[in-house]
């Protein structure tokens, strides 16, 4: 897709596209005007989000003796305010009308709402593997599944930008990424940390790669970051409730719930870097996305170790370095990031408008 409609895509007379005033800009051009240190700057913000969400779920979860019902509280609450937005908001009432016009239409498929799936995912890891990993060890598996993740979706061409060919600059800096999870967990792997647990931040990794490519699709069809915000949440909420409901079945409900106010703000913290990478997604693709959320977690989670430790272990020689060194795989992934090239068109657009009928524009 051009960055410029086609001829096919003007408004004509007495037609669904009459009324230009009725449809927001282009979602393409809108994202291209954005200045691309503009959108690494916001990455790197979203990235620090990532690891501050992961720090106040993970401490709820042991607060709470339960991950499960932790992970409802962070993902329910971000839904809660999520609709009362969409509600007070006319643009994000728009959004929502047109994702469900567009599902009905074939234009969004089922499987593109399951960024959700994944969300939720990664918010149970949060709750299980963080009060034993630490921020900093969990955040880089994290990294090393997004690295691999943004190199596969990339090359499929599942964002909403299309293909993206991978240059040797991106695939070197996705392998020293890798190399660098490897350097920061190889103090743990001598200690008494399951690998099973190690493994988990890696799969979700992994799952929030897909979550933002998905949600960038979602956003793209709407027309509307808080339309796809908001089918990524109630989709994750979906599944942790049914997944809570199973283990209390099991296990019974904690006990009391914890007092500091702060450990419920996981889910508007997720509100706001999920918004975030659904906008950001179309710009820079899934890859450099990933890459770019790398430098905001990893210093977060190291400075949230170093100041406010979690676990009783101090930070090790090996997760500072690991980390050191994932910067560097970040800033060498960036090289010419402003001269990559699509080797395919990105997803068509649909026409907006509560009642207008969804189609592609040429």
């Amino acid at each position: 897709m051009s960055s410029t409609p086609a001829p096919s895509s003007q408004p004509a007379a007495g037609g669904a596209a009459s009324h230009p005033h009725h449809s927001p800009p282009h979602a393409h051009a809108a994202d291209s005007r954005v200045p691309m240190w503009v959108a690494i700057a916001l990455t790197v913000v979203s990235g620090g989000l990532v690891a501050l969400q992961s720090r106040v779920n993970g401490q709820l979860a042991r607060a709470l003796d339960d991950y499960s019902v932790a992970a409802v509280i962070s993902f329910g609450s971000g839904l809660v305010l999520l609709l009362v937005l969409a509600a007070a908001w006319p643009g994000g009432r728009r959004g929502l009308v047109r994702l469900g016009v567009a599902f009905r239409a074939g234009a969004v498929p089922w499987w593109m709402l399951l960024g959700g799936v994944a969300g939720a995912w990664f918010v149970a890891t949060q709750g299980i593997a963080v009060g034993v990993l630490g921020v900093a060890l969990f955040t880089i598996g994290i990294v090393a599944g997004q690295t691999l993740g943004g190199v596969v979706f990339d090359v499929i061409g599942i964002g909403p930008g299309g293909r993206r060919p991978l240059s040797v600059a991106r695939v070197a800096g996705a392998v020293l990424a890798l190399a660098a999870v490897g350097w920061a967990v190889s103090a743990q792997v001598s200690e008494s940390v399951p690998l099973w647990v190690m493994l988990l931040p890696f799969t979700a990794g992994i799952g929030a790669s897909w979550q933002q490519a998905m949600n960038g699709r979602v956003r793209t069809a709407s027309a509307s970051a808080l339309a796809a915000t908001v089918a990524n949440f109630a989709v994750g909420t979906a599944v942790l409730v049914g997944v809570m409901l199973v283990h209390a079945a099991s296990v019974g409900w904690p006990d009391r719930m914890p007092a500091d106010w702060w450990l419920y703000t996981g889910g508007a913290i997720g509100c706001v870097f999920i918004a975030a990478q659904a906008v950001l997604v179309r710009r820079v693709g899934v890859l450099l996305l990933a890459l770019g959320l790398v430098a905001g977690q990893l210093t977060a989670a190291l400075a949230l170790d170093l100041l406010l430790p979690a676990t009783g272990r101090p930070v090790g020689l090996a997760t500072v370095g690991g980390t050191v060194l994932a910067l560097v795989a970040v800033a060498l992934a960036s090289i010419r990031w402003g001269r990559a090239k699509h080797a395919a068109p990105p997803e068509p657009e649909p026409v907006t408008g509560s009642t207008a009928a969804v189609r592609p524009t040429s």
